[in-house]
């Protein structure tokens, strides 16, 4: 896999974080470790995971294998 095709989940992730982490949570009284912030991160990595998956079967498809 090429470095370019991590940019847009480079993009998503940091974003996501620091929104979510640096100011949503926090000023909702939610900056501790609970069941929406573990939520939270878990949403964050299955769409990480979902994004890799989805790229290695288009590369897979497109070398024909």
């Amino acid at each position: 896999m090429k470095a370019r095709y991590w940019t847009p989940l480079l993009g998503f992730v940091v974003s996501t974080v620091v929104i979510g982490y640096g100011f949503v949570f926090p000023r909702n009284g939610l900056a501790s470790v609970n069941e929406l912030t573990v939520g939270f991160a878990t949403t964050i990595l299955s769409a990480s995971v979902t994004y890799v998956l989805g790229i290695r079967l288009v590369l897979r498809d497109r070398n024909g294998r």
